[in-house]
């Protein structure tokens, strides 16, 4: 009955899971799903298998994927779920009957992923990029806002009984900003539009590529910087390697300024951030970050704690038509692929 079989190592959020369950099913998938992050258990059908695992224990996912002389096809994840040299060798290791041909991965980053071993052994990388591109663009309004206008100190002091009808210092207008976009892609293209249309000044910087639509380019990262009040970062990033904004880059930024990193953990310094945040002399007045070098059941941060830092568990992208769309997207996509001619099922 089933065609192949694939592993979801960190399915679709609770009212989402059945949506991503059938759409494998439906397109010839033998699912095993692994729900050591959802509080939700589907019901009992033809064709599924539950574990749970927890999603980054390494070893856990190699013995998982193997089954015995078994294996996948295709292994799908979401969680940025590091998959390194030692996770292709055994997955694709001679003797399986099911040697990994395929890895899905929700959402446009695969830096997590080992891609020279993928290619060694011939298994085909499909990923997401675009589906959470507006989810994330609100997201980031929404982050720029709050700190601006004070939102998550004013609301603790009224819930604390404090009437503080004052914030400190003279709260900014969206419009009479600079917005800097460190990096250019689908987020980065949504944000550029509804900043634009909120009356801020858009200025982009790019490693690759010319051609915004309502913003300016400029040619160098150091040229963005002096003219930024909020900067967002949207560039890709290797986990491990050096980060885009470090101290001098903030050390260049306009007094008061904000900044903002809801792409991918590494990419802004977050020790430096937040020793910028602790001196009263920096230029840098306030953050909002939503994405960590440690995350999940590793969580920490030298942000933690920080006055004028903003923190959000990874959620951006989170909502439920990007959630949706991603899932079946990277089904579709896997589908795709182990149906292509380097990937027919043994």
């Amino acid at each position: 009955m089933f065609t192949y079989r694939l592993l979801i190592w960190d399915g679709a959020p609770d009212d989402l899971l059945d949506g991503e369950i059938e759409r494998a099913r439906a397109a010839g998938c033998e699912v095993t799903l692994n729900l050591h992050r959802s509080g939700v258990t589907p019901a009992p059908r033809d064709g599924l298998r539950v574990v749970r695992e927890p999603i980054f224990d390494l070893g856990r996912l190699v013995e998982t994927v193997r089954e015995g002389a078994i294996g996948y096809d295709a292994v799908k994840s979401r969680a940025n779920v590091p998959l390194p040299a030692g996770f292709f060798d055994a997955a694709c290791a001679p003797g399986l009957r099911r040697p990994l041909r395929v890895v899905g991965q929700i959402g446009s980053g695969i830096g997590h992923i080992d891609t020279k071993s993928a290619q060694r052994y011939g298994v085909r990388l499909v990923h997401t990029p675009g589906t959470n591109a507006v989810g994330v663009a609100e997201f980031v309004l929404g982050q720029i806002l709050a700190v601006l206008r004070g939102l998550v100190p004013h609301d603790r002091a009224s819930h604390a009984g404090i009437w503080r009808g004052h914030p400190p210092g003279r709260a900014r207008e969206l419009g009479e900003l600079t917005l800097g976009l460190a990096g250019y892609g689908h987020t980065g293209a949504a944000l550029a539009r509804r900043a634009a249309a909120l009356g801020m000044r858009v200025l982009v910087w790019r490693a690759h590529g010319t051609g915004t639509v309502g913003a300016r380019e400029v040619p160098a990262l150091h040229d963005l910087l002096p003219e930024t009040d909020v900067l967002s970062v949207h560039a890709r990033h290797t986990p491990g390697g050096p980060a885009l904004i470090g101290r001098p880059e903030l050390a260049l930024l306009r007094p008061g300024a904000v900044v903002v990193n809801a792409a991918r953990g590494g990419l802004v310094d977050e020790q430096a951030l937040a020793d910028a945040l602790r001196d009263p002399g920096h230029p840098v007045a306030g953050a909002a970050v939503d994405v960590f070098e440690r995350e999940h059941d590793r969580f920490s941060s030298p942000l933690v704690g920080v006055p004028g830092a903003l923190l959000t568990p990874h959620v951006a992208g989170l909502t439920g038509p990007a959630t949706q769309a991603a899932a079946r997207e990277c089904v579709d996509r896997i589908v795709a692929a182990l149906a292509g001619p380097q990937c027919s099922s043994a």
